[in-house]
């Protein structure tokens, strides 16, 4: 295993080296269905300060905290009949629910943001839920990327982006998904979508069976992940809604090409205007645009409805102003 590209097969004694690094307070990467996740043990503080300093993330956004099933949520936050319907449906899947920390939660201040809440989910990715089985504890686990780049999907990006601040990364293929999960808050009142993502908002309300309120998350506390303006941002410049490509762009096609130049750099989130194909895309395709060298990346429209919602969330984050 080199020292600066620490990828593993996820085999079974893989996996059970994994669970030592995460018990002596190592990192570890893991595949799931959405996104590779940068896992430490959510109830060691000092090894969720890994994460933060491995992705050189601010203290202020919270971490979701991944378990293998229903029950051990239940010992981890308050669920209320809508958390609990969402969870029956959608878990395991890529779905996070921000609930109250139930009295005496283990996850550690520092992964729940000082909040009163915590975010939870089960992964469906037979990695994850062998790798969380052999651990016994929560793993909290953002996108295993630097901090507000763009996430990755396979082994490589974690190597490339981390290295060796990573124990080991288990490598599990590419993510099915291709974009982080949805986030629901179950806090007070009426559940809010405060990050879209891998299950679509019409599959929520369907659940819940009354439409959810568009509205963004108001206040200066950052309650899930994701929810920073520039998130998800390669090196390039991005350009949303193009129509046709200008000279020295990337072009990032949705369905029929947009005009442009012949040689210009060009990746297809889906030919076919398949949604589902063009998540499950979306961050290869910027991560291989932008080592182009490319100054800016031309995006062609991706509708709005089912997971476009994630698909244009992630886009708009990516393309607005840096700091």
């Amino acid at each position: 295993m080199s020292p600066s590209r620490p990828i593993r097969a996820a085999d079974a004694p893989a996996l059970v080296e994994a669970a030592g690094l995460l018990a002596a307070g190592r990192l570890v990467a893991f595949p799931t269905e959405t996104v590779y996740g940068l896992g430490a043990d959510a109830t060691n503080g000092e090894a969720v300060a890994g994460i933060y300093a491995a992705k050189e993330r601010p203290s202020f956004n919270p971490l979701i905290a991944h378990v293998a099933d229903l029950a051990a949520a239940l010992r981890l936050g308050i669920f209320n009949d809508d958390a609990l319907a969402l969870a029956g449906a959608f878990w395991p899947g890529p779905l996070t629910l921000v609930v109250p920390a139930a009295p005496g939660c283990p996850v550690s201040s520092l992964a729940r943001a000082g909040l009163d809440s915590v975010g939870l989910r089960v992964p469906d990715h037979p990695v994850a839920l062998a790798l969380l089985r052999a651990f016994g504890r929560p793993v909290a686990a953002p996108s295993a990327n630097r901090s507000g780049k763009v996430s990755p999907t396979v082994a490589g990006h974690v190597a490339d982006d981390l290295g060796e601040r990573v124990g080991m990364i288990l490598d599990g293929g590419a993510t099915k998904v291709g974009v982080e999960s949805t986030i629901v808050s179950c806090l007070d009142g009426e559940p809010r979508i405060l990050r879209p993502g891998g299950v679509a908002r019409e599959e929520i309300e369907r659940v819940l069976g009354r439409a959810l309120p568009h509205r963004e998350a108001s206040g200066d506390t950052l309650l899930a992940p994701g929810m920073m303006a520039s998130h998800y941002a390669p090196r390039a410049r991005v350009r949303l809604d193009a129509r046709q490509a200008q000279p020295g762009e990337a072009i990032l096609d949705f369905g029929a090409p947009m005009p442009g130049a012949d040689a210009a750099p060009r990746r297809n989130l889906s030919a076919t205007g398949d949604l589902t194909e063009a998540a499950a895309n979306l961050f290869a395709h910027l991560r291989a645009l932008d080592e182009t060298g490319a100054s800016c990346i031309a995006v062609a429209t991706v509708p709005q409805h089912g997971l476009g919602e994630a698909i244009n969330d992630r886009l708009k984050r990516a393309a607005a102003p840096r700091g």
